[in-house]
C-alpha cells in the first residue's frame, strides 16, 4: 500500500517539476533559517548551564539609587570590602568567591635554557580568585590543584595558554611567569607567579573565558583590594563577587536580609542596595553586563523565534497556495481514483505523503545549507559555534520535528480539499479555481505573507536609522583617526613617558597625543568614586565617574572647555576638571561659579580644587545618559594613550608611530585599536539585530515573491485562452498585465495597512530601550511599502508578460 503511494508521489512530482522546485525551495529556506535560529537560541541558553549546581549559584549585584534621580541602574561591580563581609554575616553562604576581571595584561615568560624571554600580550582571559570559585563552578583541573590559589603567587593556566606559552602544557607546571597587570588604575610593577595547575581549556558556552587564573591576594587584590575596609570608597567595573547558597536557602528572603545589612555598613547619604542575581540569567543581563561582554536579553530571544515562525509560516503558506492552486489540474486523477473505490481518507494519504516527500527533500538541502553557512554565521554573531553541534541530540531531533510539523502544516488542508472533489464535476472538467473553494483562504495567507515581509522590512529600516544615529550623532569629543595604544606604568615607563610623547609629536602624520586611564566613552571600564564637596562633611547622594589623564587629554580629543581653564602639567593630582552635569547636579547654574571649589575623593585621600568645566560629553553608550565625571592628572594610573592622527596618510603613519613606541618601551607589547571601532562596539547586539533584519527581511520577501511567482505562473496557464481572446479582440499589453496584477497588488497593499500598526508598535517598544532614539518616521513605512509593491509588480509582470508574448493562435486552435 505504502509503496504504492510513494511511486504515486514521485511521479506526480516529476510530473509538475516546476512546482516542485519552487515548493522545495520555498520550504528549504524556511526550515533552513529555522535551523539556524534554533542553532543559535541552543548556543545561547546553553551557557553555564554545565555547573552541576548552578541552581545554588549567585552573583552579587550592585543597585545603583542616586539622590535626586528616580532611575535605578544595576553593576556587576560590588565594594572591595563585601566579599570577605558577607561570608562571615552570613551561614546561608555555602561558599564564596571574590573574582577581579583584568584587560589588556601583559605576560612575560623568562629566559630558560636556550630560549630567549618571550612577551605575551592577553587582552582578556586573567582573572584573580580563590579555591572557592572552583568548588562553586565546573571548570576541571588536568593537573595541580586548586588550593594553591589560597596562597598569593600561584597561577593556574588553560591547557591552550600553557601550550601556547611553553610548548607542553605538562612541561608548563612549575614554571615561573611574570604578569604586568592592566585592568587597575595603580602602578604596582610585576608580578611574578609560579604554574601551580593546568585547567582544561574553557568550553565556548560559559562567561567566563578563563585563560590565566591567578590567586586572589597577589599583588593589588591583596595589598590594596583584599584589605579595603571602606565600604564608600570607589569600585571598579572589573571586581564582583559569586556566591554558592546553602540548599533550600531562598533567594528572595536573602536579598532582604543583604539591603538590611547594606543599610549597617554604608552611611545614610548612600542609597546604593545590593541582591543576588541567579547564574541562569546573568548572560542575559545586558545592563549589568559579565565577563564575556556577550549577552543576549530575552526580548532578542523571542524577536527570532518569531522570525524563526514567521519565516517557516511564509514557506508553508507557499506550499498550501500552490498545492491549492494546483487543484485543478489533478481533478481528473481525483476523479477516475474515486470512480475506481478510492475513499477520501486514501487520497488524503496519497497527498500528505506527496507532501512528506517534498519536506524530507528540503529538510535535507536545509541540512546541507546550514552546515555550510555555520562559518559565516560565526563571523556575522561573533560566535563560536562549531559543526560538531549538529550532532547534539536537540539540534538532531529539531529537523525531524520540523519535516512531521511541515508535513502537518503544509499538507492537511491541500490533502482535504482535493479529496472532497465531486468525481462527476471532476471528469467532465467542470472544476475552476472559484469551485475549489480555496480561493478566499489563498488570499488571505497571500495577505499574511505580506504583513510579515513588510514588518520585517520596516523593522529593519527603523534599525538601520538607529545604528545611523550611533554612528552620526555628535559624542562631544572627536573620535575619528585616533588610536588608543594600552600599556602599564612603571617607574621606568613613568620616567620615559614625556620622551615617548615628544617622539611621537615629530612624527609628520601624528597631531596630538595624550595619556589616561581611560577614553572619553567606556563601556564597561569606568571607575565610579564618591566624593565630599566644598569641605562638606557629608558624602554627595550620588557618585562619579573618575579618570585620570594629563594635558594632552583635552586636546587630543578635542573636549570644549566652557569654563576654567585646562589641566596644568603634574604628575601627581593637584586639580580637577568637571563636566558640566556635576556642576547642574551640585546646584549651580553658572559653570563659573564652581571654579575654585574643592572636591575630595577616595575618603579624602584625593582633595584638590575644580579649574574647569567641560562641555558635556557621552561617556558611556547611547543606552545611558551622560553621568556626572571628574578628570585630574596622576601619572601612575595611566593605561592607555590616545594618539591624534592626520588623516592624509594614515597608513604610512602608523608602522612610524610603533617604531617609536617599541623603541621607547622596548620590554613591551604594542598593539592599538581606533576609537572609532571601539565605540562601534558598544552596539554589537543592536548592529547583529540589524543584520538578522536585513537578511531575514530579504528572505521574507524572496520566498513571497516566489509564492507569487508560482501563483501567477499557475493563473497564465488556467487563463491562457483567455488571454487569447483578449488579444484577437484588442486587448493592450497593458490592460492584460493589469489584469493578472490588480488583484495581487490589492492583497499587498491591504498587507501593508495591516502591517504598519504592528510593525510600529514593536519598533517603538524597542526603541524605548536607548535614551537617544531616532523618531519613527512616515517615510519608513511608505519606503517599505512601495519597495514591496515595486517587488510585487515585477514579479508578476513577468509571467504577464510572458502570456502576452504567446501567439493567441496555439492557445486557440483547439476551439
Amino acid at each position: 500500500m505504502f509503496k504504492s503511494y510513494f511511486k504515486t508521489a514521485f511521479r506526480s512530482l516529476s510530473r509538475n517539476s516546476n512546482y516542485t522546485i519552487i515548493n522545495i525551495a520555498g520550504l528549504a529556506v524556511g526550515i533552513g533559517v529555522c535551523m539556524i535560529i534554533f542553532i543559535v537560541i541552543s548556543y545561547h541558553t546553553g551557557f553555564d548551564q554545565f555547573h552541576t549546581k548552578k541552581d545554588r549559584i549567585y552573583r552579587v549585584l550592585t543597585e545603583y539609587r542616586h539622590t535626586g534621580d528616580a532611575n535605578i541602574s544595576y553593576g556587576k561591580d560590588v565594594p572591595f570590602p563585601m566579599p570577605e563581609a558577607i561570608k562571615t554575616q552570613f551561614s546561608q553562604i555555602e561558599e564564596m568567591a571574590p573574582i577581579f576581571a583584568s584587560h589588556d595584561d601583559q605576560l612575560l615568560v623568562p629566559a630558560s635554557g636556550d630560549k630567549e624571554q618571550r612577551i605575551f600580550k592577553e587582552p582578556t582571559g586573567v582573572f584573580f580568585t580563590n579555591p572557592s570559585f572552583f568548588k562553586i563552578f565546573d571548570f576541571p583541573l588536568l593537573a595541580g590543584s586548586y588550593e594553591t590559589l589560597k596562597d598569593p603567587n600561584n597561577v593556574l593556566l588553560t591547557k591552550e595558554i600553557a601550550e601556547k606559552y611553553f610548548g607542553n602544557w605538562e612541561a608548563a607546571l612549575g614554571q615561573a611567569i611574570d604578569l604586568e597587570t592592566g585592568g587597575y588604575l595603580f602602578e604596582h610593577g610585576k608580578d611574578k607567579l609560579k604554574v601551580s595547575g593546568i585547567l582544561a581549556n574553557i568550553p565556548a558556552n560559559t562567561d567566563f573565558q578563563m585563560k590565566i587564573v591567578v590567586s586572589y591576594g597577589t599583588g593589588f587584590t591583596g595589598s590594596l583590594i583584599a584589605k579595603n575596609t571602606n565600604w564608600e570608597d570607589r569600585t571598579n567595573t572589573g571586581f564582583g563577587c559569586f556566591i554558592m547558597l546553602q540548599p533550600g536557602i531562598s533567594a528572595h528572603h536573602f536579598n532582604g536580609q543583604l539591603r538590611a545589612y547594606a543599610t549597617k555598613v554604608q552611611s545614610p547619604e548612600n542609597k546604593d542596595n545590593y541582591l543576588i542575581q541567579r547564574l541562569e540569567a546573568v548572560h542575559y543581563d545586558a545592563q549589568a553586563g559579565n565577563y564575556s561582554n556577550k549577552t543576549i536579553s530575552h526580548e532578542m530571544l523571542n524577536v527570532l523565534w518569531l522570525i524563526a515562525g514567521f519565516i517557516l509560516l511564509i514557506a508553508c503558506v507557499n506550499f498550501i497556495n500552490l498545492s491549492t492552486a494546483q487543484a485543478v489540474t489533478r481533478a481528473k486523477e481525483v476523479g477516475v481514483r474515486k470512480v475506481m473505490g478510492g475513499n477520501a481518507v486514501q487520497l488524503r494519504t496519497q497527498f500528505i505523503v506527496e507532501t512528506f516527500i517534498i519536506v524530507s527533500i528540503a529538510v535535507v538541502l536545509a541540512i546541507i545549507a546550514v552546515a555550510l553557512a555555520l562559518p559565516y554565521l560565526n563571523r556575522l554573531l561573533q560566535l563560536s559555534v562549531s559543526s560538531g553541534i549538529l550532532s547534539n541530540k536537540a539540534i538532531l531531533l529539531f529537523p525531524v520535528a520540523i519535516t512531521f510539523i511541515v508535513t502537518a502544516l503544509a499538507g492537511f488542508y491541500p490533502s482535504i480539499v482535493l479529496s472532497r472533489f465531486n468525481p462527476i464535476h471532476a471528469l467532465k472538467s467542470k472544476l475552476t479555481t472559484n469551485t475549489t473553494k480555496g480561493i478566499s483562504l489563498r488570499r488571505g495567507l497571500v495577505v499574511l505573507q505580506f504583513i510579515i515581509a513588510q514588518a520585517l522590512i520596516i523593522g529593519t529600516l527603523v534599525t538601520a536609522k538607529q545604528m545611523n544615529y550611533f554612528m552620526a550623532r555628535p559624542l562631544g569629543f572627536d573620535k575619528d583617526a585616533i588610536i588608543n595604544v594600552p600599556f602599564r606604568v612603571d617607574s621606568l615607563r613613568i620616567s620615559r613617558l614625556n620622551y615617548l610623547r615628544d617622539q611621537l609629536l615629530q612624527i609628520k602624520g601624528v597631531a596630538a597625543v595624550g595619556f589616561s586611564s581611560a577614553t572619553p566613552a567606556e563601556e564597561a571600564n569606568n571607575t565610579w568614586s564618591t566624593f565630599k564637596f566644598d569641605n562638606a562633611i557629608k558624602e554627595t547622594g550620588f557618585k562619579i565617574i573618575t579618570k585620570f589623564a594629563d594635558t594632552g587629554y583635552v586636546p587630543t580629543y578635542k573636549l570644549h572647555l566652557v569654563a576654567g581653564r585646562n589641566l596644568q602639567p603634574s604628575s601627581l593630582t593637584r586639580e580637577f576638571l568637571v563636566n558640566e552635569l556635576l556642576v547642574k547636579k551640585l546646584g549651580f547654574k553658572n559653570p563659573e561659579d564652581i571654579l575654585g571649589k574643592e572636591i575630595s575623593i577616595w575618603g579624602d585621600v584625593i582633595k584638590c580644587p575644580v579649574v574647569g568645566v567641560l562641555q558635556d560629553f557621552n561617556n558611556r553608550s547611547f543606552r545611558y545618559e551622560v553621568a556626572p565625571e571628574l578628570i585630574t592628572t596622576n601619572v601612575t594610573m595611566y593605561s592607555v594613550a590616545g594618539i591624534k592622527l592626520e588623516t592624509e596618510n594614515i597608513a604610512a603613519t602608523l608602522p612610524r608611530v610603533q617604531a617609536i613606541w617599541e623603541q621607547t618601551f622596548p620590554g613591551f607589547v604594542y598593539e592599538y585599536k581606533f576609537l572609532d571601532d571601539k565605540i562601534e562596539g558598544f552596539y554589537k547586539q543592536e548592529m547583529q539585530l540589524s543584520r538578522f533584519y536585513k537578511i531575514f527581511s530579504v528572505l521574507a520577501i524572496l520566498l513571497g515573491c516566489l509564492g507569487l511567482y508560482g501563483l501567477a505562473s499557475f493563473m497564465t496557464t488556467q487563463r491562457i485562452k483567455e488571454v487569447g481572446i483578449r488579444k484577437v479582440l484588442g486587448a493592450s499589453a497593458g490592460s492584460i498585465i493589469y489584469l493578472f496584477s490588480k488583484e495581487f497588488i490589492l492583497l499587498v497593499i491591504v498587507a501593508f495597512a495591516v502591517a504598519v500598526p504592528l510593525a510600529w508598535y514593536y519598533m517603538h517598544h524597542w526603541l524605548q530601550d536607548y535614551v537617544y532614539r531616532v523618531e519613527i518616521s512616515w517615510w519608513l513605512f511608505l519606503l517599505g511599502g512601495a519597495a514591496v509593491i515595486f517587488i510585487a509588480i515585477g514579479t508578476l509582470s513577468f509571467q504577464a508578460i510572458k502570456a502576452v508574448r504567446a501567439n493567441p493562435v496555439k492557445s486557440l486552435r483547439t476551439e
